[in-house]
């Protein structure tokens, strides 16, 4: 019987911890058309621009099932996504400081809206992005979609 228990405990931290990770894609390509079903001949619904994050869904052939920061789905061709990670600035302004600290030094500020690429997540509330003009800094989470 406590077989049988730790099996369903360990099912259950298995499936939770699976549960809680999410796989974020960017636009690659230029633009991507956002569809409301896995066809180039279903309702197109909008056009995103390049490093747009979405978080990943569902995987069907050449077709991805992707939810926005809102919580709304669409589909869009695998072909224009990437794997490399860019978050979006949520905030009018977005401070990027020198280190992950509140009171570190701003390194620059982004718009919202802002495509920064990912570069690593500290574990303390704060990642690390880099602008595409080439500077590196960090962002608060909260202040940042996609990661």
């Amino acid at each position: 019987m406590e077989l049988v228990v730790r099996l369903i405990l360990f099912l259950l931290f298995g499936f939770a911890s699976v549960a809680e990770a999410v796989d974020f894609v960017s636009v690659r390509d230029a633009s991507a058309i956002l569809y409301d079903a896995p066809s180039t001949r279903a309702k197109k619904l909008f056009v995103v621009n390049r490093y747009m994050p979405f978080e990943q869904v569902v995987t069907l052939h050449s077709w991805v099932k992707v939810r926005d920061r809102s919580g709304k789905l669409y589909w869009v061709e695998k072909r224009v996504l990437s794997n490399e990670r860019y978050v979006f600035a949520l905030l009018p302004l977005v401070d990027v400081r020198a280190a992950p600290d509140a009171g570190s030094p701003r390194v620059f500020q982004v718009r919202q809206q802002v495509a920064l690429q990912l570069i690593e997540s500290t574990g303390t509330g704060w990642v690390k992005v880099r602008h595409q003009d080439g500077n590196v800094g960090y962002v608060r989470k909260t202040e940042v979609w996609g990661d």
